[in-house]
């Protein structure tokens, strides 16, 4: 019995350490790829009809001119579209978003982010998320998903006006589409911080280990 014990322990162990699985990890970079790609040459398509007094530089932006920056933007939908409704469908069907998001309350929040202002906050278990983050990989999903009905009824308004509507009109689905950029930007700056200061993190999204 303690030979057969022995024997199951380390593989015990290496299911222990097992923290992000494949279809997560594979996901969500293929995510990031697609969505660097939309914001560079969403920069640049905004420079062609500013929403305010600013422009992107021409050094951050993507696809060099409005038509090369359609085409950018345009490929890079798909990708993000296809693969982000196959992250949401699955992270609904195996549990894992209800596991991981859920329950978001304010008093944990609260608590949390006092916690994280004073260097307070554990990182020692990557597996169990803390309520800041429950709260902005939740909100972020559904940045994600207003910013591609609005960027949809940008593109096809007369087709898919129901989606206009939605937004009260055009100019109105504009400024949600960037205001959902600025958001997404906002949290790649925190998400990028946060794994370089908890660098676990940042090696169990590429190794799940």
């Amino acid at each position: 019995m303690s030979s057969l014990a022995a024997a199951d322990a380390p593989i015990s162990a290496t299911k222990a350490r097992s923290i992000q699985p494949a279809w997560v990890r594979v996901m969500h970079w293929i995510n990031a790829f697609a969505m660097i790609l939309m914001i560079m040459s969403g920069w640049q398509i905004y420079n062609a009809s500013p929403l305010f007094n600013f422009s992107f530089s021409r050094d951050i932006t993507l696809g060099g001119w409005l038509g090369g920056a359609l085409l950018w933007h345009f490929a890079a939908m798909w990708i993000l579209m296809i693969n982000g409704l196959a992250y949401l469908v699955t992270g609904l069907a195996t549990g894992r978003f209800r596991k991981k998001l859920l329950p978001i309350t304010p008093s944990g929040v609260l608590h949390d982010v006092r916690a994280a202002l004073t260097f307070k906050l554990g990182h020692d278990d990557l597996t169990v998320y803390n309520y800041v983050q429950r709260l902005l990989y939740a909100g972020i999903i559904v940045v994600g998903v207003l910013i591609v009905l609005s960027g949809l009824a940008m593109w096809k308004p007369v087709q898919l006006y129901y989606l206009v509507m939605l937004f009260g009109d055009y100019p109105t689905a504009r400024y949600v589409h960037f205001f959902c950029m600025a958001a997404i930007c906002a949290f790649l700056v925190v998400h990028v911080a946060l794994a370089l200061l908890v660098p676990k993190s940042l090696r169990a999204m590429i190794i799940g280990r």
